[in-house]
């Protein structure tokens, strides 16, 4: 039986379900799979990238886990891709790498006075809050009025933890550091801005339903956002979705908060619609003051044009949540337009000449981009690997593709790499942190702390 010895770059979602999906369908190859991951624990955005409050998502850490604790793919935390281990050292050991590292950095918006201080990326907030151990621990929550732009469930995540008060987080995941820093918060007002209207949102029901029932927070719409054009209309009446979130906004509509007319809550979270950012002003020290916006309304085929009106909000703060964009991998090709990996269904693709390159996969948002949810994710990775095999004949022949060369090579390069015993380390640890406190865990923060139990050093 043909071996087929496999690396695969990133063990978040994207990695470990297009491990488990070739492990479950390839029976003409003897499979071996080696997982690569930059931090010393596994699962990527699921444990990075989302709110500490949505323990829904436990489920898909469980449907990952149990990929995982198979015992058939072997894990490599803390290794660096390109540093700790090169590509050439994968064409030494491997037939085929696939790299599933995802998009962690925000995309650019183009207006001015973005860069000003207190103008911040989602992403980096996210992480943030989320504890991951490449940010910094301090955060400088500083101002009561707040703005994000955007109308995707990242931008939702961001105005809930900003609104929500923090005793509320306590029976989560959320870092000491971070529920100590969010318990100082001056926020009273979170005005999130969409430049659409409230039937072409990109957030969830779930998720819009869930800022409604804050507590202590009030609820702000604004009655001349409602004014639905047919596009609109009919988007209501055949869509289950937006049929379900224009309920929601409706029953806020008749609260005594919308448009501000006598709310009683300690802090509001208002929701502006046909709102196009133009403008960051900034005081004469450069920091955030105000977000300069230009009404817009509906084209008619499902766009936008503006209407030349322009409005000001005072805020001391502004996080856009405008969309995730992908990193460079050292020696692989990248699109710097679009923040990916070329490819065709997972191939990677040489920029010079847009031909195949041998032995080179993609799958997850460095293969598409930042859109689609899990489901999504399991249907890419099914893409690549049917590639992957049918590719045999143009696998690299490895020199060294024994299971002994990869713990020498980062032995002998002095890395300290995290293992899925040592995960389960970490992990147990976490939930013993947070049992006295009858949370679900307490997260370890310091990457440094993270490597040492997990090694048991």
């Amino acid at each position: 039986m043909t071996k087929l010895r496999l690396a695969i770059v990133g063990a978040g979602p994207a990695g470990i379900y297009a491990a488990d999906i070739l492990l479950k369908t390839e029976k003409k190859f003897d499979v071996s799979i080696d997982l690569f991951e930059r931090l010393p624990a596994p699962y990527g955005l699921v444990r990075y990238g989302v709110a500490p409050d949505h323990p829904r998502i436990k489920g898909v850490v469980n449907a990952l886990r149990e990929v995982l604790d198979r015992g058939d793919i072997r894990l490599f935390g803390n290794v660096r891709f390109g540093e700790d281990i090169t590509l050439d050292d994968l064409k030494h050991h491997y037939n085929a790498v696939i790299f599933a590292t995802g998009a962690i950095r925000d995309a650019d918006l183009d207006i001015p006075g973005i860069d000003a201080e207190g103008s911040f990326g989602a992403a980096d907030f996210v992480s943030w809050f989320d504890g991951h151990p490449d940010v910094a621990r301090t955060w400088p929550l500083t101002s009561p009025s707040v703005g994000v732009l955007g109308n995707g469930n990242v931008a939702l995540d961001v105005a809930r933890i900003l609104a929500k008060h923090a005793v509320d987080l306590l029976p989560t995941e959320v870092p000491p550091n971070v529920y100590e820093l969010l318990e100082t918060s001056p926020v009273t007002d979170v005005h999130v801005f969409g430049r659409r209207g409230p039937a072409q949102v990109k957030f969830t029901p779930l998720e819009l339903r869930e800022l409604g029932e804050l507590r202590d927070v009030d609820m702000v719409v604004y009655d001349e956002d409602f004014d639905y054009d047919e596009a609109s209309k009919a988007a209501i009446e055949t869509n289950k979705q937006v049929k379900v979130i224009d309920r929601v906004l409706q029953s806020w509509r008749l609260r005594d908060s919308v448009n501000n007319a006598g709310g009683t809550a300690s802090r509001r979270l208002h929701l502006h619609f046909w709102a196009k950012p133009v403008e960051v002003r900034t005081d004469a020290e450069g920091r955030v003051e105000a977000l300069v916006y230009e009404r817009t309304r509906p084209d008619g085929e499902g766009g936008v044009v503006g209407t030349g009106e322009l409005r000001e909000v005072p805020m001391g703060q502004l996080y856009r949540a405008v969309g995730y964009f992908g990193s460079p991998l050292p020696g692989v090709p990248f699109d710097d337009r679009h923040g990916v990996i070329p490819n065709h269904e997972g191939q990677v693709l040489s920029q010079e000449s847009n031909d195949r390159i041998p032995g080179m996969y993609a799958t997850g948002w460095i293969k598409r981009g930042p859109v689609g949810l899990i489901g999504h994710t399991k249907s890419d990775a099914m893409e690549t690997i049917q590639h992957l095999v049918n590719d045999q004949g143009s696998w690299w022949q490895p020199v060294d593709p024994s299971d002994e060369a990869i713990p020498a090579l980062l032995a002998e390069r002095g890395v300290a790499w995290t293992d899925l015993e040592g995960w389960h380390r970490l992990d147990a640890h976490e939930v013993s942190l947070g049992a006295p406190q009858q949370r679900a865990r307490v997260k370890v923060v310091p990457r440094d702390e993270m490597v040492k139990i997990s090694r048991g050093e």
